[in-house]
């Protein structure tokens, strides 16, 4: 997940920011999940996880004891941010990839006292904007100059922040749900939108004790296990489906070959859901994958970075090394 992990992709975070629920209105969002659920296996975009009230259960999930990925995360951010910190350029700016609640960000900040601007990039205007002013209100002396994207799509910086240097951040393992093929094409286009002489701070979540995996995909609580049922009602509310969510449970397991954890809604029973007209059949034990999170060792991230065009890496992680920070440089 952006889970964040999870991260959700357009969606930490599971790709995690929390999206915008205008997708009834978004013939993108029907075409996404008619063609999703038309395939063999059926699969839906895990962006989509993300309405207001995905939202408040992922920040719940951040919460559970499984959940290791983002008290990891913050923990590193507070232990080694003195050294992350040293390697920005006086007077940056930060653009955040998925900003989110900016909580992430709040905790590097004291650790980067010479960053001018700050330029979070989110899918939803309404909660950018709040947190943006938020931010203002807390930090009256840094620029603030929020921008409404979906960072897995080109887009462009605002113009205020002008010839500053840049610092590019995306934590969370967000990177985790992204195919590594198009994980490495997105760290590319990362460097080509942020320069030559940029530092790229990521949040990369490590390959470790399958249990430990598992249990953080299905916490004993079942809040994960509502996350993932939640697309489903999302589906029934914006498009109009008919989708019984009885007939659906959660399945989270680690493909070790792939070095991913699988999410999944698996069918009951036979049965047809029905989307705008769309019959949509089922067989008993089928299932819809609604998300990866890849999972990496230190060398593979590296060199898929290497690859993308940031061959210089300075790694950063916890005792356990559950997780880890990368601070990527073009040279």
């Amino acid at each position: 997940m952006a889970h964040s992990g999870r991260a959700r992709v357009t969606a930490g975070s599971r790709l995690k920011p929390p999206s915008r629920s205008s997708a009834g209105a978004n013939p993108a969002f029907l075409a996404d999940v008619l063609y999703g659920l038309g395939r063999q296996p059926k699969t839906l975009p895990a962006k989509y996880f993300y309405d207001l009230e995905g939202s408040r259960l992922f920040e719940e999930i951040t919460r559970l004891p499984e959940y290791y990925p983002t008290r990891t995360e913050l923990g590193i951010l507070d232990a080694s941010g003195p050294e992350i910190g040293s390697l920005c350029p006086p007077g940056a700016a930060l653009v955040e990839f998925g900003s989110g609640s900016t909580a992430k960000f709040r905790r590097l900040l004291p650790h980067l006292p010479r960053l001018s601007a700050y330029v979070p990039v989110d899918v939803s205007a309404d909660f950018l904007g709040a947190e943006a002013e938020r931010l203002r209100a807390d930090y009256p002396d840094l620029r603030v100059l929020p921008v409404e994207a979906d960072f897995s799509r080109p887009f462009r910086l605002p113009a205020g922040i002008g010839e500053r240097p840049l610092v590019g951040f995306f934590p969370g393992s967000t990177i985790g749900n992204f195919e590594p093929e198009d994980a490495g094409l997105l760290l590319a286009r990362f460097r080509d939108l942020l320069g030559p002489d940029a530092v790229l701070i990521v949040g990369v979540d490590l390959v470790k004790d399958v249990g430990v995996l598992e249990a953080a995909y299905d916490d004993a609580q079942g809040v994960t296990a509502q996350f993932n049922l939640n697309m489903l009602r999302r589906i029934n509310r914006e498009l109009g489906a008919d989708f019984d969510l009885d007939g659906f449970s959660h399945r989270a397991v680690y493909n070790a070959p792939l070095s991913r954890i699988e999410m999944h809604l698996v069918s009951r029973r036979a049965q047809t859901a029905q989307v705008r007209g769309h019959p949509i059949h089922f067989a008993a034990g089928e299932s819809i994958h609604t998300e990866s999170s890849y999972k990496y060792t230190t060398d593979r991230f590296e060199e898929l970075a290497d690859h993308a065009g940031w061959p210089r890496a300075r790694m950063f992680t916890d005792p356990r090394r559950l997780f880890a920070v990368f601070a990527l440089q073009p040279r």
